[in-house]
Order: C-alpha cells, then sequence, then structure tokens
C-alpha cells in the first residue's frame, strides 16, 4: 500500500447497535476498493475483522479492528467497532482518534439503542458522521420510517442524500438528492435511470429537508432559499461539506452491504464530504518536562508525535500496539520517546494492519493508523513521541468497570499464571481490572458485563491455556459488639519442667467509630501484669480479631482495656499471655456481637422515562434515596445508598429495566449493621462454608 499525505487520508469508525451488518459493510467496502478479492461472511467466519476465536464462534465482534483501502486516490481507514454494551471501550479509544463516524442502522430494526449511544459518543467526542441504513433488501426494510425516527430525535440536522427506488420488496436502485438523477444497480455497477414519477411525493419533502440544510450553513444561501432561487448541486455540496465536518449536518445514506449495493456511493461519500486528519485544527498538549501547553498541527513537517489507542497482546509474537500519527512521520530508524513513562522505546518494524494481517511499511505519515511491535513500556492512551520535542496529549477515558466476580482455576497451582494471564489482558482491555481482594483473599476481576467476563475467561484459556471458573464474590462483612463486658482469660499448663501461665482481665467496649477498627488501652498497676507482656496480650488480641465470633468476620469497632492480671516468675512467657488474651477474647459473644455489612452510594444515570423503575428497584434492594438531579437530554441522575450484597447483578440488571440506557457507579461509603432477619442468614452460610 502506497503513502498518501494527509489530505488524503481519511479515518472513519463503523459503529452502531450490534447485528445491523457493521462488519458485513466492513467487508463489502474491502471488496468494492479491490482491498480483497473474496467477500466474506461473518456466518462463515471468513470476514477481514473478525478474526478471534470467540468472534468467530459467536459471529459477533469483539475488538475493534483496522481495514485500510484505497478509493479514487484517498486512503480510507475503516475501523469495524463492536456493538455489543459490553465491548463500549472499543467505541472509546476509536472515537479517539476517528476523524469521522459512519453509524450503521438497520431498515427494518430502525433507530436502536446502539444506534442512539453511538449518536451520544460522537456527540461528545465532536465526531462529524454520516448514517448508512443498511439492510434494505430485507423483507419490510422501510428507509421512510427511519428518517422519520431520526429527524423526531435529532431535528435539522438530519440530511438525507438518497432515497431509495424498491421494485415490490427488491431495492434496485436510488435517486441521488443532490443532482436529482436516479441510479440502478446492475451486475456491472451502477447506471442512470430515470428518476420514477411515481416518486415525486417521496422525493419532494426529503429534498426539502436536505436543501433547508444546505441553506442554514450561511447567510448568503440563506437568503437566496428564502427569495425562492433554486440552489446549485455545486452550492449545496460544498455547503453540505461545510456542515458535514462541522458536525451540523448528518447525510443519511441507503444500501445492503450484504448484497453490495449503495457502498461504492457511500465511499464516495466518504471521500468527498468527511474530514481529513488535518480539518480539525490544532491539537493541544503538554510538555512532559515543564507542564507548558504546546500545540501541534496534523502536519508532516511537524516534530512526530503519536497517541496509542489500542493494545494487542499475543502470548507468542508479543505486544502490538496501534496508534494515530497526530504530528510528524513515523520511519524505521526513529528512537520513540514514551511522555507518560518517560523512557525511550526503539521501533524495529511499522506496519498498517488489515484485520490480523501486518503490511510492512517504511514510514507513516501525519494523520495515518499503524502499528509497532514490542514496546516494552507502552500502553494503550500512551504518547509516543520525539524525544527532542516531547509531547503529551490527553489519554482515553475508559468507562469504568461495573461488575466483579471472583476467579479460581480449575486446576490447582495455576493461580500464578492466571494471574499473570490476566495482568496482560489488561493491557489489550482497560475497561477490565484483576485485584487480590486482601480481606476476603479472593482474586477479583472487573468489566463493563457478564459476556464481557465470559469473553475474558475464553481469551485466557485461548492466549494463555488457563481455564478459570467464576463465582459471585464474598460480600467483606465485618463484626462489632454492642454492649460492654468485663472478660478473664486465664491460660495455665503444667507438664514438667517449665509450665506457661498468663492470666488477664480485659473491659471490652463498642467505638462509637466502627471505622477505627481497635484500640487498646493499659490500665496495669502495681505490676500485676509484668510491663514486658503487655505487648503480647495486645498482638494476643489483635491476632484474635482477624475472626469474628459470630461468623468467622473480621472484628472492628472495639475497645479492650487490660485492668488486671496475674503472673508466675517462673511459667509466665509472651506466648502464655498472648494465649490468655486470646481466651478473653471469646467472651465477647457475651457482648451482643453484631454483623456489618458495606454500605455503597449508587450514582444511576437514567432517561426520565425509568425513573419510577429505578427508585422502585432500589427500595427493593433496601437502598435510601438520597436525591434525584435533572442533567438534561431527557435524562436524571439517581444517587442512593445501597447494601453492597443488593448490588452484585445490578449491571445486567439495570441494562434490561432501561433496555440498555441506564448507566451508574459504586463506591464504597461505610459499614452499617445488618438487618436480623438477612444476618442470621449470613451466619448460617458462613458456618456452613467454615465446616
Amino acid at each position: 500500500m502506497k503513502n498518501y499525505t494527509t489530505d488524503k487520508i481519511r479515518n472513519i469508525a463503523i459503529i452502531g447497535h450490534g447485528g445491523e451488518g457493521k462488519t458485513t459493510l466492513t467487508e463489502a467496502m474491502l471488496f468494492s476498493a479491490k482491498a480483497i478479492d473474496r467477500f466474506g461472511k461473518v456466518e462463515e467466519g471468513n470476514t477481514t475483522t473478525d478474526y478471534d476465536p470467540e468472534e468467530l464462534k459467536r459471529h459477533i465482534s469483539i475488538s475493534a479492528a483496522l481495514a485500510p483501502l484505497e478509493w479514487n486516490q484517498h486512503k480510507v481507514n475503516i475501523i469495524d467497532v463492536p456493538g455489543y454494551f459490553d465491548f463500549v471501550g472499543e467505541m472509546v479509544s476509536t472515537l479517539r482518534v476517528a476523524d469521522s463516524a459512519c453509524i450503521v442502522i438497520g431498515a427494518v430494526s430502525g433507530l436502536t439503542v446502539g444506534a442512539e449511544k453511538a449518536w451520544d459518543y460522537c456527540q461528545e467526542y465532536n465526531t462529524p458522521r454520516i448514517i448508512f441504513v443498511n439492510q434494505m433488501d430485507r423483507e419490510n426494510a422501510n428507509f421512510q420510517k427511519v428518517v422519520d425516527q431520526l429527524t423526531e430525535k435529532y431535528g435539522t440536522s438530519i440530511a438525507p442524500f438518497q432515497v431509495p427506488i424498491m421494485e415490490g420488496e427488491n431495492f434496485i436502485g436510488y435517486v441521488d438528492l443532490i443532482a436529482m438523477e436516479a441510479k440502478k444497480f446492475t451486475d456491472k455497477g451502477l447506471e442512470d435511470m430515470p428518476v420514477p414519477d411515481s416518486m415525486s411525493d417521496v422525493i419532494e419533502p426529503i429534498r426539502t429537508m436536505l436543501v433547508e440544510a444546505a441553506a442554514e450553513t450561511s447567510e448568503e444561501l440563506m437568503e437566496k432559499y428564502f427569495e425562492g432561487e433554486e440552489l446549485t448541486a455545486d452550492e449545496i455540496r460544498t455547503a453540505i461539506r461545510e456542515g458535514v465536518v462541522s458536525g451540523d449536518i448528518v447525510p443519511v445514506m441507503c444500501g445492503s452491504a450484504a448484497n453490495n449495493r449503495g457502498i461504492s456511493t457511500l465511499l464516495d461519500t466518504i471521500v468527498d464530504y468527511l474530514p481529513a486528519p488535518n480539518e480539525h485544527g490544532k491539537i493541544t498538549g503538554v510538555n512532559p518536562k515543564t507542564d507548558e501547553t504546546v500545540e501541534r498541527t496534523c502536519s508532516p513537517s511537524e516534530p512526530f508525535s503519536a497517541l496509542v489507542f489500542k493494545t494487542v497482546v499475543d502470548p507468542f509474537v508479543g505486544k502490538l500496539s496501534i496508534f494515530k500519527v497526530l504530528s510528524g512521520e513515523l520511519t524505521t530508524d526513529v528512537n520513540l520517546y514514551n511522555a507518560n513513562k518517560e523512557r525511550a522505546d526503539k521501533t524495529n518494524n511499522i506496519y498498517y494492519l488489515r484485520g490480523k494481517i501486518q503490511i510492512s511499511t517504511d514510514k507513516i505519515t501525519a494523520g495515518d493508523i499503524g502499528a509497532v511491535s514490542k514496546l516494552q513500556h507502552t500502553m494503550t492512551g500512551d504518547t509516543l513521541c520525539d524525544a527532542s520535542s516531547p509531547i503529551l496529549y490527553e489519554g482515553i477515558n475508559f468507562p469504568k468497570p461495573s461488575i466483579s466476580l471472583a476467579v479460581t482455576v480449575e486446576k490447582e497451582g495455576e493461580e500464578e499464571k492466571a494471574f499473570g494471564g490476566l495482568n496482560r489482558l489488561t493491557e489489550e482491555d482497560p475497561t477490565f481490572a484483576v485485584e487480590k481482594n486482601q480481606e476476603t483473599g479472593e482474586m477479583l476481576i472487573s468489566g463493563i458485563g457478564e459476556m464481557h467476563m465470559e469473553i475474558i475467561s475464553k481469551r485466557l484459556q485461548n492466549k494463555f491455556g488457563v481455564s478459570v471458573n467464576f463465582a459471585e464474590p464474598k460480600i467483606p462483612y465485618r463484626e462489632t459488639i454492642r454492649k460492654s463486658i468485663k472478660a478473664e482469660g486465664r491460660h495455665k499448663k503444667q507438664s514438667g519442667g517449665h509450665g506457661q501461665y498468663g492470666h488477664v482481665w480485659i473491659e471490652f467496649e463498642p467505638l462509637t467509630d466502627t471505622e477505627k477498627e481497635f484500640e487498646f488501652v493499659d490500665k496495669i498497676v502495681g505490676g500485676v501484669v509484668p510491663r514486658q507482656f503487655i505487648p503480647a496480650v495486645e498482638r494476643g488480641l489483635r491476632d484474635s480479631l482477624v475472626n469474628g465470633v459470630l461468623a468467622g468476620y473480621p472484628m472492628v469497632g472495639i475497645k479492650a482495656t487490660l485492668y488486671d492480671g496475674s503472673y508466675h516468675s517462673v511459667d509466665s512467657s509472651e506466648i502464655a499471655f498472648r494465649v490468655a488474651a486470646s481466651l478473653a477474647y471469646r467472651k465477647l459473644e457475651e457482648a451482643d456481637p453484631v454483623l456489618l455489612e458495606p454500605i455503597m452510594k449508587a450514582e444511576v444515570i437514567v432517561p426520565d422515562e425509568y425513573m419510577g423503575d429505578i427508585i422502585g428497584d432500589l427500595n427493593k434492594r433496601r437502598g435510601r434515596i438520597l436525591g434525584m438531579d435533572p442533567l438534561g437530554n431527557g435524562l436524571q441522575k439517581v444517587t442512593a445508598e445501597v447494601p453492597q450484597a443488593e448490588m452484585a447483578k445490578y449491571a445486567t440488571d439495570l441494562r434490561s429495566m432501561t433496555q440498555a440506557r441506564g448507566s451508574f457507579t459504586l463506591e464504597f461509603v461505610r459499614y452499617e449493621e445488618v438487618p436480623a432477619n438477612i444476618a442470621t442468614k449470613v451466619i448460617e452460610q458462613a458456618k456452613k462454608d467454615a465446616e
């Protein structure tokens, strides 16, 4: 593949709801551009951008994949992005570097949640976009219905470029609303045909939408339009392109990816209307050495800088870092400087990627996307640059994990291998995290949803040969006491030679602050317990606190005052006083012990219409609603405090309650007493587990 100048490059993300044909559309574009000579099918597992074993097995995209092609003397870097919500991190990282997006909507299914979310992300990233209404070949395909839904939701920004021509259920061509020409699909490509008279009622209102959108881009055109003058096709094209680049106008196209119809016109539109990488103005970063703001333009004449937006980990080939060059050029002999880690890294080979195929090149220029292998210190979101002109760009804000599961290995002794493999996989996917819970001793992994977690376990198996099982994580309950008691601990053992003797009286009291785990007070007078043994008493108590008297959970919020005791001049020892302290501790069963549970602060963001369901559901989970705040755009934020034990499957439940329109975050607040009826069940279960 030859090198293209920055103005001849287009970087476009293919996004939308799962199952609307994004991967098939990518395949159709590659086939139309002769970048591949065989049109692969998702069902047959032979498409360019789905190549992971799990993608082939499930017939869905899991990772964003690159697919560059050449069209009309331009290079188009297509990035095929998964549509399922569990893989939203792939969309976030892609939109950080894509200069435009194509939202794919099914002609039968219409505007779906996935398409709405894709639009919202484009808004957030200021990404110019076009909409492709796919599957026009299907029964009950309805282009007009989709346009009406889009116009109702997004208003005058929607600008259909085409109207499909149907013969019965068959999609045979389209009317180009700018040039007012009709095109028919044939085996040889597109042929001119007369605009069908029967379509004038459909064409007129839609073309009016398009012309009005063009007229609104400038006062001059608006004046001309209101004076009743016709806008020329060239005036419409120029105005529409300005509107598309600024994000004010969103063209709507139609076609059938599976039948390769409307694809060449879509590629023409991408090249003609969507922005090149150098049309976004200056890029801002900071100098990591001085913290001063630095500006760059997307030009090959500037110093080299790039942002790594994706990492692929392979245990055999090593790590592949995929990046977009934001300024300058990268050649094979350049020494890379990682501005995040402040360390140098050497490039060996640089590539273009098409699916899993690596195409070697000697240069990647400003605005283009490439890959480099075996960078030691580089992670997703890092800035690579020229060490003599360092710059650090803002990283990628990935969504936080919302579901956690405990992991156990199927084969004993593979814990280290599993933990190592999972940590390697976090390099590839920053939307999941691995940690060892110090309190419960469990290895936990956290991710976006249940399917996400399942894919991680399969990848661990495929890439690192370790099989794992998932379970609900243990809740880190704690125990405390509600009343004061005085407890005696006496340890006396005689067995020939030196015996063992330790004797203490300890007053146990509840601390008002359960956040404070333990307070030890020495009130020994007159040496009844010698000074050298008092630390042993404290240590004995601290060791005992790990196992509570109710259900074996750690004890907190306890004050222990050592006020009396006795010793033996020969038989007393540190160990004897430690045992005596632990015997006194066991009497806490008489101090009205209670179970405590972690309380989380939940912030749930949902559309207005789901508010009643969400509040009702949180109440059922023993939640306390603290407040409701309107966020605009029909969204509300509900803030509540809910026991952690009630939130295990909340990510899945919220998704089904809100048709995946809701999101939430959880944050630990404090511990509170567990209601008696629930505490009884928890204690019974803990005793069973201990047996």
